[in-house]
């Protein structure tokens, strides 16, 4: 597993699709400091900030591009198929690039969360976004690695999940929150962070309870979708 996660996490790292993590972050950040030393008070901009840039936008783009990038890079360029070749259990391929996948969206997103959060108010709220950027980065990273495995247009599919359901539906129509990761992770930043300055829109059990199921049935059926390729790279 070891050595999967390594090749895994050198493969993406010295791919120019890296790059594309980090303009996201640097404007989270940019954004937050000007309201910040304009002199506006932490309650007119924090929510919008966190939620509106933080959790609807940088957090599942960045999951998008990484999650769908352990695999996905793999299975459109014929690699995948020295993996497959290997005597090793499918379990042993899709845990170490999805944890290198949690690891590095959720670092990516942790360094603005917490710079926003300790500007907005100070160190626990800069902790508390951490915990539910990492908790977000969990959910998101297992559903688009499972999302690789399903479809040859991966990127497509999450951008419409991420813009229709996550920014759009799970905003705007109460009864879609309790089935929006975006709403897990802001109720247990919410949680951790104990700040009038966030609100989160679902019951703590209800965040805890959904994201468990959320990450072991997706985990689940990465690793069946994955049994299911045969050497060439295709379904069987």
């Amino acid at each position: 597993m070891s050595t999967v996660a390594w090749i895994t996490s050198r493969g993406l790292l010295g791919r120019r699709r890296f790059l594309l993590l980090l303009p996201l972050p640097i404007l989270m950040v940019g954004i937050a400091l000007i309201p910040r030393f304009g002199g506006v008070s932490a309650s007119d901009w924090t929510q919008p900030v966190v939620v509106a840039l933080g959790f609807t936008t940088l957090l599942p783009i960045v999951a998008l591009i990484v999650g769908t990038g352990v695999l996905g890079a793999e299975i459109d360029d014929g690699t995948i198929t020295h993996i497959l070749s290997k005597p090793l259990a499918r379990w042993r391929i899709v845990v170490p690039k999805l944890l290198v996948a949690i690891a590095v969206t959720a670092v990516t997103a942790a360094v603005p969360f917490y710079i926003v959060g300790a500007l907005a108010s100070g160190p626990r709220l800069g902790l508390g976004l951490v915990v539910g950027s990492t908790v977000g980065a969990i959910l998101y990273c297992t559903i688009f690695v499972a999302l690789s495995l399903m479809s040859r247009r991966p990127v497509l599919l999450g951008l419409v999940y991420v813009i229709v359901w996550e920014g759009l539906l799970s905003n705007l129509v109460s009864g879609t929150r309790v089935l929006s990761v975006q709403q897990y992770a802001l109720t247990i930043a919410d949680k951790a962070a104990a700040s009038p300055l966030l609100s989160g829109n679902v019951s703590v059990p209800v965040a805890i309870v959904m994201s468990i199921v959320v990450t072991v049935g997706f985990l689940a059926l990465a690793i069946r979708r994955l049994q299911s390729f045969s050497v060439t790279g295709e379904t069987s």
